[in-house]
């Protein structure tokens, strides 16, 4: 299942820059412990796909999984052994931009234990620094 956009508004963007921290998505909403992403970065759609069967294998039918990023940005590339020029490449992945403190996946209805273990094995399928976050208990 590759998580891409069912269309938008076109087919190509600029690089553009991730600066800054995130503005929004960084505290646990949903589940009980979460994944906060402590660089900024691109994930890819095949990192966040790996990272999910990581969780999904690991609580074998138990637990609850949500996925806070959603790939939506094209990255191009061009064919290798290709002369320079003639315009950009066609879309060759999907990526989601990530800023500092951005919680990428949550999970609920398990164990603290059971939660951290999993969540370790799927920062394992990331290049970039992430930490184990549990959600505020709000008054």
């Amino acid at each position: 299942m590759a998580m891409l956009p069912s269309r938008t508004k076109y087919r190509k963007q600029q690089k553009g820059k991730v600066t800054g921290n995130t503005k929004r998505g960084q505290f646990v909403e949903f589940g009980d412990f979460g994944m906060q992403v402590l660089e900024r970065g691109k994930i890819t759609n095949k990192q966040i796909e790996a990272c999910r069967v990581a969780i999904n294998r690991y609580f074998s039918r138990r637990g609850k999984v949500w996925i806070r990023i959603f790939p939506d940005k094209p990255i191009t590339k061009k064919p290798a052994e290709t002369r320079m020029g003639k315009g950009k490449g066609s879309t060759d992945m999907w990526v989601a931009p990530v800023r500092p403190g951005r919680i990428l996946f949550e999970v609920g209805n398990v164990s603290r234990e059971d939660a951290k273990k999993a969540l370790l094995k799927a920062a394992a399928k990331l290049g970039l620094k992430t930490r184990f976050v549990e959600r505020l208990q709000r008054a």
